[in-house]
Order: structure tokens, then C-alpha cells, then sequence
């Protein structure tokens, strides 16, 4: 079976969720009905606490994607959220939890200007 959400296989076996008549893999479903938030104090203290255990700072310990998205951030200064959305072929749901890993990570912020959200460096 395929995940109505990532798209990739469930394998035999492994658990299928209903999630709104969709089927979806684990990961998906918890992403579903708890997704990342990226204003969430736990979260940051979470991530603080683990990359200085493991002795990272900046990019160190994302992902790919996660440092083309800083990356991004950094080359602009300052990018609309609308924009940066657009500027990576993932869905919504995908940006929304790389944006809070960033976030958690307190190397991005979102600030508000005109009713235009923007993202930035910290």
C-alpha cells in the first residue's frame, strides 16, 4: 500500500492509518494530528540541549534540505514565508515541519511586517 501523504510504500505488515479517509503511514499520521509547531519552548530547549550534547552549532547535524532552506534564508536577509514556501517543490506540510526543526534549532525566525510574514536569521 501506498501513503496517501508521502507517497512512499507501507510495507507488509506495518500499520495503515485512517487519517480523514486517507491512508497513511505512521510518520504521516503522527504528523497529521500533532504537527510541528514552531513556536514551542519545549521544542527549543529539546534541540538546545541535544546539539550542544553533541557538540554542533549552526548547520551541523541538518539535513540537506534543512541547510538549502537556511541557506536560502541566509542569501536573501529576509524572504517571505510565501516565498520561501515557493521556492522548494515540497508540499506545505513538508515546509511547515523543516521550518520548525530550523526554528527549534533557533537558527530561523518568523517576524511580521504589514501582514506579510517573513522569515530571517537570528
Amino acid at each position: 500500500m501506498i501513503c496517501d501523504r508521502c507517497k512512499e510504500t507501507i510495507p507488509e505488515g506495518d500499520d495503515v492509518f485512517d487519517h480523514y479517509g486517507k491512508n497513511l503511514c505512521e510518520d504521516c499520521y503522527i504528523g497529521a494530528v500533532q504537527p510541528p509547531r514552531s513556536c514551542d519552548p519545549t521544542a527549543v530547549d529539546s534541540a538546545r540541549s541535544t546539539r550542544a550534547m553533541l557538540g554542533q552549532s549552526g548547520t551541523q547535524g541538518l539535513t540537506p534540505i534543512q541547510k538549502r532552506i537556511y541557506e536560502l534564508i541566509c542569501e536573501k536577509g529576509k524572504i517571505s514565508r510565501e516565498e520561501l514556501f515557493k521556492s522548494f517543490e515540497l508540499p506545505q506540510w513538508e515546509m511547515e515541519k523543516q521550518f520548525a526543526i530550523l526554528r527549534h534549532c533557533e537558527l530561523v525566525r518568523a517576524t511580521k511586517e504589514d501582514g506579510i510574514i517573513y522569515v530571517t536569521t537570528l
